[in-house]
């Protein structure tokens, strides 16, 4: 698989081109205008940034937005920094280059994706509740975050979707590193990325001029209006 790779160009190497993820995710439904409309797409959103960018695109395309929980293995000393990611559903993707620099060993790989697991199940409950995980198979399916740095919490969640069976992935964020690009290209079908950026430091908040984490509760906000917008599609 080699994905086509859609960019801005004039955005190529910028800082601080979004007022914030509500306008970013604006900007991404235009390059995504041609799956406006579509029965078969459906869009998910990876919590928490990823949430606003990606009800404000499935908006825009009058399709239905879901969550896709999956959370970095965070680096033992530096909660910020992550050497992989795992999904709902327990698939793990590691960053084996990232892990021997750091000279983790087994012991602490386990220890990390340990304590990621129960993060992440519990993000689960309070994002999904008991509902069921939506059916991909044969449809469009849309990956939404607010940006990617290494990529490899997109990578896993990509894997997790194409276990699915879906006719098509197509990974949406408003920026992204040029590493994250290049690892995710052989992954799924279609990259669409406003900002992309190269050099050797790269940050997500950098293409925001307004940026702050969310809160879980903003979270549920987005998402319960969603489920409304998702309500009145099915009416």
């Amino acid at each position: 698989m080699n994905a086509e790779i859609i960019e801005e160009p004039s955005f190529r190497n910028r800082i601080f081109i979004f007022k914030d993820r509500f306008h970013a995710g604006r900007l991404l439904a235009e390059k995504l205008r041609r799956y406006a409309g579509r029965k078969d797409i459906i869009v998910l959103a990876v919590p928490a940034g990823g949430v606003p960018v990606g009800y404000v695109v499935a908006e825009e395309l009058q399709a239905p937005m879901d969550v896709i929980i999956v959370r970095k293995v965070q680096v033992p000393w530096n909660s910020e920094a992550g050497f992989g990611a795992i999904t709902w559903d327990g698939k793990i993707v590691l960053n084996e280059a990232l892990v021997k620099n750091l000279g983790l060993t087994e012991e602490m790989i386990e220890e990390a994706v340990s304590k990621t697991r129960k993060t992440l199940l519990e993000r689960l409950r309070k994002f999904r509740g008991n509902r069921p995980q939506p059916d991909l198979r044969g449809r469009i399916v849309i990956i939404v975050d607010d940006g990617l740095a290494s990529g490899f919490t997109m990578l896993a969640a990509a894997k997790s979707v194409k276990k699915r069976k879906p006719r098509r992935i197509v990974v949406a964020v408003p920026t992204a590193s040029s590493r994250a690009v290049e690892l995710l290209a052989s992954e799924v079908d279609e990259i669409v990325c406003l900002n992309v950026r190269s050099g050797p430091i790269y940050a997500v908040a950098d293409a925001y001029k307004n940026w702050y984490d969310l809160t879980d509760g903003e979270v549920l906000e987005i998402l319960r209006t969603s489920q409304g917008f998702m309500s009145s599609l099915n009416a």
